[in-house]
């Protein structure tokens, strides 16, 4: 069992949660991302750097990563291909991915970039707030207690 970040638009406090949660389960930690990342290196934490390029860092978490992993992303394209595949995705607000609401998400997502891109609409995701970082607490915490039994 391993923690994947798709680290590239995580939060900083998500990553810095998961650290704590990877040291105090002994879960090995993999980030990947298109550029280096100043994170606290261990025997448990490794850091893939990626090529730069559209979806390089999702296509390389798609391709390494094992069902009874957990692969924490904003991207919701590749948590449709992650819950497809049978692999569990966590985004930083807490929110498991499901077969029930991905799609829905995903559809969502391509309205909204639909409406961007013609300008009905601007701006992206609200500020990640105190409640967004104790409902990923909370939910990391409740996957990590599930998996360990």
């Amino acid at each position: 069992m391993t923690i994947w970040i798709d680290a590239d638009a995580c939060p900083v406090p998500v990553r810095e949660m998961v650290l704590r949660a990877s040291t105090r389960t002994q879960t090995p930690l993999v980030f990947v991302a298109n550029s280096p990342l100043p994170v606290k290196r261990s025997a448990l934490v490794k850091t893939v750097q990626v090529s730069q390029g559209f979806d390089v860092a999702d296509n390389y978490i798609s391709q390494h990563v094992a069902i009874n992993d957990l692969v924490i992303t904003q991207d919701i394209p590749l948590a449709a291909e992650l819950v497809e595949k049978g692999i569990v995705a966590l985004n930083p607000r807490g929110e498991l991915y499901t077969q029930d609401n991905v799609k829905q998400r995903l559809a969502m997502r391509n309205l909204a970039e639909e409406l961007r891109s013609v300008g009905q609409i601007s701006g992206g995701p609200s500020k990640f707030s105190d409640r967004d970082k104790q409902n990923f607490a909370n939910t990391l915490d409740r996957w990590l207690q599930k998996a360990k039994r």
